[in-house]
């Protein structure tokens, strides 16, 4: 859309994981289905996703994750952020956007930080647990989304819980019904472990399932994501077992992998349990153990909750153990319609569009208190 149409510009800033870029690129198209225009702010590995959001341009911003002790890696990690400040802050002095909006990840401290006070600023929070950099953004910025987080506690006042825009594919992989395995058919298992953790599950997976019974193994079609290191050795090992399985480090088409699965296995990442209710798929998630503020458990026991999942901590998770919970799960067809009707229930279809009405109200400078009103 040409901008001098449109109702202005939105700069939208992610860090450059699919955790935060798939719920940013669900609220850019909305937007632009609104009549905005819309610019994309993020660091460098995002080249892999960026090319999914609507016309416009994509900016990286210099940041770095302040990790360890390392004197002279910190050093690096602040003279990153500060070159991001001034990128930043010549990029809203040439964009002029109506509102700046956060979705997490530290390369969003820069514009975000810069942008507080000079234009409106909405920053997402995916996850039960405020992430750090939306921790350090959140007393500057005009309004809070909350995908799991609650209007609770001392930012109560700034917090609009929206749940977490999923992305376009997965609304219309929502549109598949799912239809328990019977025995006479393919059942699909569909595992992945986002960016970080994948590891346990290319470990223990194909063990998991070479310990199953056979007539339930030779009937199983199973989609694996494994880190690219893994992948010869995960493929290598259901070929051993005899199962039908794809593998690959990333998946483009994953929300209709997840769509066609009768039974998932992920992490729980906040974009990954928002789209596995979105879709209404059974699953068992595994926190990633080491989350630095727990945020993934937090998610989990959300859905857990709700009846959509089974969530099974990672050290209490063997290879016995889970063997014998993919067969007590792959067996029982009515439990896992149960469960997928649960997930699908606590999904939130609206999210992208509630999300986008803040961002609009904010962008006209309503207050938080007036768009909570409405």
């Amino acid at each position: 859309m040409n901008e001098d149409t449109s109702q202005g510009l939105i700069l939208i800033s992610a860090g450059g994981t699919g955790g935060h870029l798939f719920p940013a690129e669900a609220l850019a198209h909305e937007l632009k289905t609104r009549g905005w225009t819309v610019a994309l702010a993020t660091d460098s590995r995002a080249t892999r996703y960026a090319d999914r959001f609507p016309e416009g341009e994509v900016h990286v911003i210099d940041s770095a994750t302040p990790s360890g002790k390392n004197p002279i890696k910190l050093l690096g990690a602040g003279l990153a952020m500060m070159r991001g400040m001034r990128q930043a802050r010549l990029l809203l002095r040439r964009l002029q956007p109506k509102a700046v909006i956060g979705f997490g990840g530290y390369p969003t401290i820069p514009p975000l930080f810069v942008a507080a006070g000079a234009f409106p600023t909405v920053i997402h929070e995916q996850n039960a647990v405020m992430g750090r950099a939306n921790k350090l953004l959140s007393g500057r910025v005009t309004a809070i989304a909350g995908g799991f987080l609650k209007a609770e506690g001392a930012l109560a006042g700034k917090i609009v819980e929206t749940g977490n825009p999923v992305r376009p594919a997965v609304i219309a992989a929502a549109e598949t019904v799912f239809a328990p395995p019977t025995s006479d058919q393919t059942t699909e298992l569909v595992v992945f472990g986002g960016s970080q953790g994948a590891r346990f599950f290319s470990d223990t997976v194909p063990e998991a399932v070479a310990g199953l019974p056979e007539t339930l193994r030779e009937r199983l079609k199973i989609t694996h994501q494994a880190r690219a290191e893994d992948e010869a050795r995960v493929k290598s090992r259901y070929a051993e077992i005899g199962v039908s399985a794809d593998i690959a480090s990333f998946f483009t088409d994953l929300p209709t992998r997840i769509a066609g699965a009768h039974l998932v296995m992920s992490r729980s990442g906040a974009s990954t349990v928002s789209e596995i209710a979105a879709i209404g798929r059974p699953a068992i998630l595994v926190p990633y153990p080491h989350a630095l503020d727990h945020d993934q458990a937090a998610n989990a026991a959300a859905l857990e909750a709700a009846g959509g999942a089974l969530v099974r901590k990672q050290e209490t998770l063997d290879v016995p153990s889970m063997s014998a919970l993919f067969r007590e799960l792959l067996s029982a067809p009515d439990k896992l319609a149960r469960m997928a009707a649960a997930a699908r229930a606590a999904g939130r279809p609206d999210s992208t569009s509630l999300l986008a009405d803040l961002v609009e109200a904010i962008a006209s400078g309503s207050t938080v208190a007036a768009t909570k009103a409405r």
